[in-house]
């Protein structure tokens, strides 16, 4: 993986209340403790935020949020800032998530500009894309990708981008039970990561972090890290049970 540090991300999408997840919260800072080589980040959902802050703030684990808005402040209202997000603790912030771009309207100008708002104030963006199983049938997750990561990064800089993360989510695979055999995940990231070296250059492609989401679990993890193009996963229902995630975590050999 060229030094790369593996990052395991747990989506919460809209589960846990606030007690809920500072339970979870307290169980994996327990089960995580002692944890090193590899970076582990949590995103509850917003209401959660400033309490699981506070739990795991000593631990290994970093905070994420699921979505911002691109504005610092301002009459939008039920949106939330990267000004906000970071004064609850967040480190990184997902961007992207096809269930956002399925639901909500997200396109790829409007991601370009939360992760513009994202690096303005400092936060991690992990930007997500992926194709739905009617364009892998029809031979397009390539050219869907290929207008995902280039839209979506457009304008940006070298140096605006070292810390940037991409996930891979084949949307057919998400809470499906389904997931891309190993060998079909390493092809799309190997060409994810040849397109970042088209567009950025050798460095940023050999530095960052591209991770696979979709139905990833203790039984699928090892043999997906096992790829030389994937760093890490962004893992959805497996990660709302403390024990199934910290053995996700644990499977990851540095």
């Amino acid at each position: 993986m060229e030094n790369r540090t593996p990052l395991i991300a747990g989506n919460w999408k809209m589960f846990k209340t606030i007690s809920e997840a500072v339970e979870t919260s307290e169980q994996l800072v327990k089960l995580l403790a002692g944890t090193s080589g590899k970076d582990v980040m949590i995103a509850p959902p917003f209401t959660a935020l400033s309490s699981v802050s506070d739990i795991i703030r000593e631990s290994c684990i970093s905070l994420g949020a699921q979505n911002l808005f691109w504005e610092k402040d301002g009459a939008y209202t039920g949106e939330i800032s990267p000004a906000m997000l970071v004064s609850a603790g967040c480190k990184y912030v997902i961007i992207g998530h096809s269930e956002r771009r399925q639901y909500f309207g997200d396109n790829d100008d409007t991601v370009n500009k939360k992760i513009r708002a994202a690096l303005g104030f400092g936060l991690i963006p992990i930007l997500c894309v992926g194709e739905s199983e009617k364009e892998r049938e029809s031979d397009y997750t390539f050219s869907v990708l290929d207008k995902q990561l280039k839209k979506g990064l457009e304008g940006f800089s070298l140096d605006d981008l070292e810390t940037t993360v991409i996930a891979y989510e084949p949307v057919w695979a998400i809470g499906t039970g389904k997931t891309a055999t190993k060998e079909q995940a390493q092809e799309v990231h190997l060409f994810l990561r040849s397109l970042i070296e088209k567009e950025f250059g050798d460095r940023l492609s050999s530095s960052i972090r591209i991770l696979y989401g979709g139905s990833v679990n203790p039984g699928n993890i090892s043999e997906l890290m096992a790829m030389p193009d994937i760093d890490g996963a962004l893992v959805g229902g497996a990660s709302l049970n403390p024990d199934t995630f910290s053995k996700i975590v644990n499977l990851v050999n540095i």
